[in-house]
Protein backbone atom coordinates (compact mmCIF):
# COMPACT_ATOMS: atom_id res chain seq x y z
CA UNK A 1 0.00 0.00 0.00
CA UNK A 2 1.31 3.48 -0.86
CA UNK A 3 -1.18 5.75 0.88
CA UNK A 4 1.33 7.04 3.43
CA UNK A 5 3.28 10.13 2.29
CA UNK A 6 6.94 9.60 1.40
CA UNK A 7 9.69 11.90 2.65
CA UNK A 8 9.28 14.40 -0.23
CA UNK A 9 5.56 14.68 0.47
CA UNK A 10 6.18 14.95 4.21
CA UNK A 11 8.64 17.79 3.60
CA UNK A 12 6.01 19.62 1.53
CA UNK A 13 3.55 19.12 4.40
CA UNK A 14 6.14 20.38 6.89
CA UNK A 15 6.76 23.55 4.86
CA UNK A 16 3.02 24.25 4.75
CA UNK A 17 2.76 23.64 8.52
CA UNK A 18 5.60 26.05 9.24
CA UNK A 19 4.08 28.75 7.03
CA UNK A 20 0.81 28.45 8.97
CA UNK A 21 2.55 28.53 12.35
CA UNK A 22 2.07 24.82 13.09
CA UNK A 23 5.01 23.06 14.82
CA UNK A 24 6.83 20.08 13.33
CA UNK A 25 9.15 17.51 14.90
CA UNK A 26 12.64 16.70 13.60
CA UNK A 27 14.23 13.41 14.56
CA UNK A 28 17.79 12.13 14.26
CA UNK A 29 20.52 10.43 16.22
CA UNK A 30 20.20 12.82 19.15
CA UNK A 31 17.27 14.26 21.05
CA UNK A 32 14.18 15.00 18.90
CA UNK A 33 13.50 18.66 18.22
CA UNK A 34 10.22 20.58 18.21
CA UNK A 35 10.43 23.31 15.55
CA UNK A 36 8.29 26.41 14.99
CA UNK A 37 9.02 29.09 12.40
CA UNK A 38 9.80 32.29 14.31
CA UNK A 39 8.04 34.44 11.71
CA UNK A 40 4.67 32.69 12.12
CA UNK A 41 4.96 32.03 15.87
CA UNK A 42 1.99 33.17 17.97
CA UNK A 43 1.83 34.18 21.62
CA UNK A 44 -0.44 31.22 22.34
CA UNK A 45 1.98 28.68 20.88
CA UNK A 46 4.93 30.35 22.61
CA UNK A 47 3.09 29.92 25.92
CA UNK A 48 2.43 26.26 25.06
CA UNK A 49 6.10 25.69 24.28
CA UNK A 50 7.07 26.99 27.71
CA UNK A 51 4.86 24.34 29.37
CA UNK A 52 6.65 21.40 27.73
CA UNK A 53 9.59 21.48 30.12
CA UNK A 54 12.94 22.11 28.48
CA UNK A 55 14.25 25.60 27.80
CA UNK A 56 13.68 26.64 24.17
CA UNK A 57 16.28 28.17 21.86
CA UNK A 58 15.98 30.65 19.04
CA UNK A 59 18.04 29.26 16.17
CA UNK A 60 19.37 31.86 13.71
CA UNK A 61 21.68 31.84 10.71
CA UNK A 62 25.23 33.07 11.24
CA UNK A 63 24.41 36.04 8.97
CA UNK A 64 21.66 37.25 11.29
CA UNK A 65 23.76 36.44 14.36
CA UNK A 66 26.57 38.62 13.00
CA UNK A 67 24.20 41.58 12.78
CA UNK A 68 23.11 40.97 16.38
CA UNK A 69 26.73 40.59 17.59
CA UNK A 70 25.89 37.07 18.79
CA UNK A 71 28.51 34.33 18.67
CA UNK A 72 27.76 31.61 16.10
CA UNK A 73 29.67 28.78 17.76
CA UNK A 74 28.05 26.26 15.41
CA UNK A 75 29.56 27.93 12.33
CA UNK A 76 26.61 28.55 10.04
CA UNK A 77 23.97 28.88 12.78
CA UNK A 78 23.65 30.23 16.31
CA UNK A 79 21.48 28.75 19.07
CA UNK A 80 20.34 31.69 21.18
CA UNK A 81 19.05 30.83 24.65
CA UNK A 82 15.53 32.24 25.06
CA UNK A 83 15.35 34.38 28.23
CA UNK A 84 12.58 33.39 30.63
CA UNK A 85 10.98 36.83 30.28
CA UNK A 86 11.19 36.94 26.46
CA UNK A 87 7.79 37.51 24.85
CA UNK A 88 6.66 37.33 21.23
CA UNK A 89 7.65 40.94 20.59
CA UNK A 90 11.20 40.21 21.81
CA UNK A 91 11.47 37.20 19.51
CA UNK A 92 10.19 39.12 16.49
CA UNK A 93 12.69 41.89 17.22
CA UNK A 94 15.54 39.40 17.21
CA UNK A 95 14.64 37.55 14.00
CA UNK A 96 13.52 40.55 11.92
CA UNK A 97 15.76 43.57 11.17
CA UNK A 98 12.79 45.90 10.78
CA UNK A 99 13.62 47.90 13.91
CA UNK A 100 17.39 47.26 14.10
CA UNK A 101 18.23 50.93 13.61
CA UNK A 102 15.61 52.10 16.10
CA UNK A 103 16.76 49.63 18.78
CA UNK A 104 20.29 48.56 17.79
CA UNK A 105 21.20 47.21 21.23
CA UNK A 106 19.55 43.78 21.47
CA UNK A 107 20.61 41.32 24.09
CA UNK A 108 23.12 40.47 25.40
CA UNK A 109 22.44 37.18 23.64
CA UNK A 110 23.79 33.95 25.10
CA UNK A 111 24.49 31.32 22.45
CA UNK A 112 25.15 27.61 22.94
CA UNK A 113 28.64 26.30 22.24
CA UNK A 114 28.19 22.64 23.22
CA UNK A 115 25.88 19.85 22.12
CA UNK A 116 24.86 18.54 18.73
CA UNK A 117 23.39 21.25 16.48
CA UNK A 118 22.58 19.01 13.50
CA UNK A 119 18.81 19.10 14.00
CA UNK A 120 18.87 22.86 14.67
CA UNK A 121 20.73 23.29 11.38
CA UNK A 122 18.11 21.18 9.58
CA UNK A 123 15.38 23.27 11.21
CA UNK A 124 16.76 26.51 9.76
CA UNK A 125 17.17 24.94 6.32
CA UNK A 126 13.58 23.76 6.36
CA UNK A 127 12.23 27.13 7.49
CA UNK A 128 14.30 28.86 4.82
CA UNK A 129 12.98 26.47 2.16
CA UNK A 130 9.47 27.58 3.15
CA UNK A 131 10.55 31.15 2.19
CA UNK A 132 10.10 32.44 5.71
CA UNK A 133 12.63 34.43 7.72
CA UNK A 134 15.41 31.90 8.41
CA UNK A 135 14.90 31.56 12.16
CA UNK A 136 13.23 28.88 14.27
CA UNK A 137 12.05 28.43 17.84
CA UNK A 138 13.48 25.04 18.78
CA UNK A 139 12.85 22.85 21.81
CA UNK A 140 14.42 19.50 22.64
CA UNK A 141 11.88 16.77 23.38
CA UNK A 142 12.27 13.69 25.53
CA UNK A 143 10.80 11.58 22.75
CA UNK A 144 9.14 12.33 19.45
CA UNK A 145 6.62 9.67 18.53
CA UNK A 146 4.16 10.03 21.39
CA UNK A 147 4.37 13.84 21.46
CA UNK A 148 3.83 14.15 17.70
CA UNK A 149 0.97 11.65 17.71
CA UNK A 150 -0.74 13.35 20.66
CA UNK A 151 -0.67 16.74 18.91
CA UNK A 152 -1.01 15.55 15.29
CA UNK A 153 2.35 16.96 14.23
CA UNK A 154 4.36 16.15 11.11
CA UNK A 155 7.53 14.18 11.91
CA UNK A 156 10.59 14.58 9.66
CA UNK A 157 13.56 12.19 10.03
CA UNK A 158 16.55 14.44 9.31
CA UNK A 159 18.63 11.68 7.71
CA UNK A 160 15.93 11.10 5.10
CA UNK A 161 15.28 14.81 4.60
CA UNK A 162 18.90 16.00 4.24
CA UNK A 163 19.50 14.83 0.64
CA UNK A 164 16.27 16.46 -0.52
CA UNK A 165 16.98 19.76 1.24
CA UNK A 166 20.36 19.91 -0.53
CA UNK A 167 19.28 18.66 -3.96
CA UNK A 168 17.25 20.18 -6.77
CA UNK A 169 13.85 18.54 -7.00
CA UNK A 170 13.27 16.51 -10.17
CA UNK A 171 11.16 18.44 -12.69
CA UNK A 172 8.55 17.02 -15.05
CA UNK A 173 6.92 18.61 -18.10
CA UNK A 174 3.20 19.25 -17.59
CA UNK A 175 1.99 20.84 -20.81
CA UNK A 176 3.14 23.11 -23.62
CA UNK A 177 1.21 25.19 -26.11
CA UNK A 178 1.71 27.76 -28.85
CA UNK A 179 1.97 31.35 -27.58
CA UNK A 180 2.35 34.18 -30.10
CA UNK A 181 4.11 37.14 -28.46
CA UNK A 182 5.05 40.64 -29.45
CA UNK A 183 8.71 39.57 -29.46
CA UNK A 184 8.03 36.57 -31.69
CA UNK A 185 4.86 35.07 -33.12
CA UNK A 186 6.52 31.64 -33.20
CA UNK A 187 6.46 31.21 -29.42
CA UNK A 188 5.67 28.20 -27.26
CA UNK A 189 5.25 28.07 -23.48
CA UNK A 190 6.34 24.94 -21.54
CA UNK A 191 5.31 24.34 -17.91
CA UNK A 192 7.53 22.24 -15.60
CA UNK A 193 6.43 21.01 -12.18
CA UNK A 194 8.85 19.93 -9.40
CA UNK A 195 8.18 16.74 -7.45
CA UNK A 196 8.54 18.48 -4.09
CA UNK A 197 5.34 20.52 -4.43
CA UNK A 198 7.24 23.76 -5.02
CA UNK A 199 6.47 26.49 -7.53
CA UNK A 200 6.29 25.59 -11.22
CA UNK A 201 8.90 26.94 -13.64
CA UNK A 202 8.45 27.96 -17.27
CA UNK A 203 10.36 27.73 -20.53
CA UNK A 204 9.50 30.13 -23.36
CA UNK A 205 10.70 28.60 -26.61
CA UNK A 206 11.13 30.87 -29.63
CA UNK A 207 11.05 29.16 -33.04
CA UNK A 208 12.33 25.59 -33.33
CA UNK A 209 15.91 25.64 -32.02
CA UNK A 210 18.26 22.91 -33.20
CA UNK A 211 18.81 20.53 -30.27
CA UNK A 212 22.27 19.63 -31.59
CA UNK A 213 23.56 23.24 -31.59
CA UNK A 214 24.12 25.73 -28.76
CA UNK A 215 20.82 27.53 -28.17
CA UNK A 216 20.54 31.21 -27.31
CA UNK A 217 19.25 30.97 -23.72
CA UNK A 218 18.45 33.17 -20.76
CA UNK A 219 17.99 32.13 -17.09
CA UNK A 220 15.55 34.74 -15.80
CA UNK A 221 14.43 34.72 -12.19
CA UNK A 222 10.87 35.89 -11.56
CA UNK A 223 10.67 39.56 -10.57
CA UNK A 224 7.10 40.66 -9.90
CA UNK A 225 8.16 44.22 -9.21
CA UNK A 226 10.33 44.58 -12.31
CA UNK A 227 8.66 42.28 -14.85
CA UNK A 228 5.05 43.19 -14.02
CA UNK A 229 5.11 46.59 -12.32
CA UNK A 230 8.01 48.13 -14.21
CA UNK A 231 10.06 48.83 -11.08
CA UNK A 232 13.01 51.14 -11.57
CA UNK A 233 14.90 49.68 -8.58
CA UNK A 234 16.32 46.84 -10.71
CA UNK A 235 17.07 45.98 -14.34
CA UNK A 236 14.97 42.79 -14.48
CA UNK A 237 12.08 44.01 -16.64
CA UNK A 238 14.32 45.49 -19.35
CA UNK A 239 16.48 42.34 -19.30
CA UNK A 240 13.42 40.13 -19.80
CA UNK A 241 12.16 42.16 -22.75
CA UNK A 242 15.62 42.54 -24.30
CA UNK A 243 16.31 38.80 -24.06
CA UNK A 244 13.01 37.95 -25.75
CA UNK A 245 13.76 40.61 -28.37
CA UNK A 246 17.19 39.09 -29.14
CA UNK A 247 15.63 35.64 -29.51
CA UNK A 248 12.83 37.00 -31.69
CA UNK A 249 15.32 38.76 -33.96
CA UNK A 250 17.42 35.59 -34.25
CA UNK A 251 14.35 33.40 -34.75
CA UNK A 252 15.35 30.90 -32.09
CA UNK A 253 15.95 30.75 -28.35
CA UNK A 254 14.80 29.55 -24.94
CA UNK A 255 14.05 31.82 -21.99
CA UNK A 256 13.74 29.99 -18.69
CA UNK A 257 11.46 31.85 -16.28
CA UNK A 258 12.37 30.48 -12.85
CA UNK A 259 10.14 31.17 -9.86
CA UNK A 260 12.96 32.31 -7.58
CA UNK A 261 11.77 35.79 -6.66
CA UNK A 262 14.16 38.09 -4.82
CA UNK A 263 17.30 36.03 -5.46
CA UNK A 264 15.46 33.00 -4.09
CA UNK A 265 14.16 34.47 -0.81
CA UNK A 266 10.57 35.13 -1.95
CA UNK A 267 8.62 38.32 -2.55
CA UNK A 268 7.84 39.03 1.13
CA UNK A 269 11.50 38.85 2.13
CA UNK A 270 12.45 40.82 -0.96
CA UNK A 271 10.17 43.63 0.23
CA UNK A 272 11.85 43.41 3.64
CA UNK A 273 15.17 43.82 1.84
CA UNK A 274 13.80 46.82 -0.07
CA UNK A 275 12.77 48.41 3.22
CA UNK A 276 16.32 47.93 4.52
CA UNK A 277 17.70 49.47 1.32
CA UNK A 278 15.55 52.53 2.05
CA UNK A 279 17.42 52.72 5.38
CA UNK A 280 20.75 52.92 3.54
CA UNK A 281 21.90 49.29 3.22
CA UNK A 282 22.87 47.88 -0.17
CA UNK A 283 21.24 44.76 -1.61
CA UNK A 284 23.86 42.35 -0.21
CA UNK A 285 23.88 43.96 3.24
CA UNK A 286 20.08 43.82 3.34
CA UNK A 287 20.05 40.08 2.59
CA UNK A 288 22.63 39.45 5.31
CA UNK A 289 20.69 41.42 7.91
CA UNK A 290 17.65 39.28 7.12
CA UNK A 291 19.74 36.16 7.68
CA UNK A 292 20.16 35.11 4.05
CA UNK A 293 23.19 34.73 1.82
CA UNK A 294 23.88 37.13 -1.06
CA UNK A 295 22.04 34.90 -3.52
CA UNK A 296 19.89 31.89 -2.56
CA UNK A 297 18.90 30.91 -6.11
CA UNK A 298 19.46 27.43 -7.56
CA UNK A 299 20.32 27.70 -11.25
CA UNK A 300 20.56 23.92 -11.52
CA UNK A 301 16.81 24.14 -12.10
CA UNK A 302 17.48 25.86 -15.42
CA UNK A 303 20.01 23.23 -16.44
CA UNK A 304 17.53 20.44 -15.68
CA UNK A 305 14.84 22.09 -17.80
CA UNK A 306 17.22 22.61 -20.72
CA UNK A 307 18.31 18.97 -20.55
CA UNK A 308 14.69 17.83 -20.34
CA UNK A 309 14.01 19.83 -23.53
CA UNK A 310 16.94 18.14 -25.29
CA UNK A 311 19.61 20.88 -25.10
CA UNK A 312 23.16 20.21 -23.94
CA UNK A 313 24.85 23.54 -24.79
CA UNK A 314 23.88 27.21 -24.72
CA UNK A 315 24.90 30.69 -25.71
CA UNK A 316 23.95 32.28 -22.42
CA UNK A 317 22.48 35.78 -22.19
CA UNK A 318 23.85 36.89 -18.84
CA UNK A 319 26.10 39.25 -16.91
CA UNK A 320 26.33 36.84 -13.97
CA UNK A 321 29.38 34.54 -13.86
CA UNK A 322 27.66 32.37 -11.23
CA UNK A 323 25.06 31.33 -13.79
CA UNK A 324 27.78 30.24 -16.18
CA UNK A 325 29.57 28.23 -13.48
CA UNK A 326 26.40 26.49 -12.32
CA UNK A 327 25.37 25.64 -15.88
CA UNK A 328 28.76 24.08 -16.57
CA UNK A 329 28.73 22.20 -13.26
CA UNK A 330 25.25 20.85 -13.99
CA UNK A 331 26.36 19.48 -17.35
CA UNK A 332 25.20 22.19 -19.77
CA UNK A 333 28.08 23.63 -21.79
CA UNK A 334 28.21 27.42 -22.13
CA UNK A 335 29.86 28.03 -25.50
CA UNK A 336 29.43 31.82 -25.40
CA UNK A 337 28.40 34.53 -22.97
CA UNK A 338 26.13 37.10 -24.59
CA UNK A 339 26.13 40.37 -22.65
CA UNK A 340 22.79 41.82 -21.57
CA UNK A 341 23.44 45.37 -20.38
CA UNK A 342 20.12 47.22 -20.36
CA UNK A 343 17.85 49.05 -17.96
CA UNK A 344 20.23 51.29 -16.02
CA UNK A 345 18.57 54.39 -14.57
CA UNK A 346 18.99 56.88 -11.75
CA UNK A 347 17.09 54.65 -9.30
CA UNK A 348 19.15 51.48 -9.79
CA UNK A 349 22.70 52.74 -10.39
CA UNK A 350 23.79 51.93 -6.84
CA UNK A 351 22.12 48.51 -7.04
CA UNK A 352 23.95 47.67 -10.29
CA UNK A 353 27.24 48.92 -8.83
CA UNK A 354 26.78 46.60 -5.83
CA UNK A 355 26.10 43.65 -8.14
CA UNK A 356 29.33 44.39 -9.98
CA UNK A 357 31.48 45.05 -6.89
CA UNK A 358 30.15 42.41 -4.49
CA UNK A 359 28.60 39.73 -6.72
CA UNK A 360 31.02 39.86 -9.64
CA UNK A 361 28.48 40.77 -12.31
CA UNK A 362 30.08 41.82 -15.58
CA UNK A 363 28.50 45.25 -15.99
Amino acid sequence: MSFAPDIIERLARARADLRMGVPIVLTGEGTPLLVLAAETLTAERLADVRTVGAAPDLTLTARRAETLKARAYDGDIARVALPAEADLRWIKGIVSPEDDLKTPMKGPLATARTGDAALHRAAVKLVKSAQLLPAALTLELGEAGGFALEHGLTVIPSALAAPHLAATSPLHPVVHARLPMSAAEAGRLHIFRPEDGGAEHYAIEIGRPDREAPVLARLHSACFTGDVLGSLKCDCGPQLQAALGFMGAEGNGVLLYLNQEGRGIGLANKMRAYSLQDQGFDTVEANHRLGFEDDERDFRIGAKILQEMGFSSVRLLTNNPRKIAMMEKAGVAVTERVALKVGENAHNQAYLATKAQKSGHML
